[in-house]
């Protein structure tokens, strides 16, 4: 991909203690009111990791370099100016997110409890079997 194209990266957090996921309630102009992940662009001269650990301390105040990060899928768009790297971190339990101006509110749930409505980006993601798969069995193992 070239400069040109967006590239960004999200994560879904999951607590092994309660067997729950975080989602975060967007405010921002576009697909305000809708649940997400914690995520964003990488910027220029930024690695996909880099970017992805960057976005979770500024949108939730946590440290995320120790993390075991676990890629779930690279999504990219018809005429390939779009690209996003879903990724899962597990925690051993659930935080209390310090959230910036990006978001209002969060919730733990179940995964098949997702609140609703989600952003159309993570929509999309949930729509593929084979991520719910992958996920469902990252769960057993973790």
């Amino acid at each position: 991909m070239d400069h040109n194209n967006l590239v960004g990266c999200g994560a879904l957090i999951y607590s092994i203690q309660t067997k729950r996921y975080l989602f975060l309630l967007r405010t921002q102009k576009k697909h305000k009111h809708s649940w997400g992940m914690v995520g964003g662009a990488v910027e220029p001269g930024e690695t996909v990791s880099q970017a992805l650990v960057r976005e979770i301390k500024e949108e939730i105040d946590v440290d995320a370099g120790s993390l075991k990060i676990i890629p779930l899928e690279k999504f990219t768009s018809e005429g390939n100016n779009f690209c996003y790297h879903t990724f899962l971190i597990p925690v051993k339990e659930e935080f209390i997110p310090v959230l910036n101006s990006e978001h209002n509110g969060y919730c733990w749930v179940p995964l098949e409890h997702y609140p609703k409505p989600l952003h159309p980006g993570v929509w999309r993601t949930f729509k593929f079997s084979t991520v719910i798969s992958k996920i469902k069995t990252l769960e057993k193992i973790l």
